[in-house]
C-alpha cells in the first residue's frame, strides 16, 4: 500500500471519498493512504452514511486530520473490518503519545468527548475509507475534543498512523502465504 503526507491544506467536504481522488490528484495509483490538514464541513447532499442523513447531522470541524483510503478488491465488509483497524491503529497511536482513549465502534471517544468521525463505502472499483480527527473542537456540533487540547501533533501522528497501518495490511497479506492448505 502507498502512503503520502499531503502539505497542502484540504478542505474535506465529502467529495473527495470517491474512485480514483488519490490517483488523480496525487498521481498514486493502487491501494493507498493519503493524510491531510483542513476544515470539515459535510452537507447532508454529500453524506455517504445514511443514518447521519435520516438524523440531520451533518459533520463540521474547523481543523481536522483527515485520512482518505482507498482499497481495490476487496468488498465492503472487508472494507469495514479495515476501517476498524484503521481507527484501532489511531488509538495505538495515541496512547503511544500517552493520551487514553476509548473506541466505540468506528469512533475513537476521551471522556465523552469525541475526537473522530469515520465512514466506509464501496464504490465500482473500490473501497474507500475516511477517517477525521478533530485538531480543534471549537464548533463542533457534538460534544468534541481535538487534538490541540490533547497536546498532540496531527503531523506526527499522521506519519506514525499510515505507518502502523501499511505495515499491519502488508503483514496480513504476508500472513496469508505461509500457511498449509488442507491438502498441502
Amino acid at each position: 500500500m502507498h502512503q503520502k503526507s499531503i502539505d497542502e491544506k484540504i478542505k474535506y467536504d465529502g467529495r473527495q471519498l470517491a474512485p480514483h481522488w488519490i490517483y488523480r490528484n496525487f498521481k498514486i495509483q493502487g491501494d493507498a493512504i493519503v493524510a491531510f490538514t483542513g476544515e470539515c464541513d459535510v452537507k447532508l447532499t454529500e453524506m455517504v452514511d445514511i443514518e447521519d442523513v435520516i438524523n440531520n447531522e451533518p459533520i463540521y470541524s474547523k481543523s481536522m486530520l483527515h485520512f482518505i483510503t482507498e482499497q481495490f478488491n476487496i468488498g465492503l465488509p472487508e472494507g469495514v473490518l479495515r476501517q476498524r483497524l484503521l481507527i484501532t491503529t489511531i488509538k495505538e497511536a495515541l496512547e503511544r503519545q500517552n493520551i487514553r482513549c476509548e473506541r466505540r465502534g468506528d469512533d475513537i471517544f476521551i471522556d465523552s468527548k469525541k475526537l473522530t468521525v469515520s465512514i466506509a463505502t464501496k464504490s465500482p472499483t473500490s473501497v474507500l475509507i475516511h477517517t477525521g480527527i478533530n485538531i480543534d473542537a471549537q464548533g463542533v456540533p457534538v460534544a468534541a475534543i481535538g487534538l490541540n487540547e490533547l497536546g498532540a501533533d496531527a503531523n506526527e501522528l499522521a506519519k506514525d498512523v499510515m505507518d502502523c497501518y501499511t505495515n499491519e495490511l502488508c503483514d496480513i497479506m504476508m500472513a496469508t502465504t505461509k500457511v498449509r492448505g488442507p491438502n498441502g
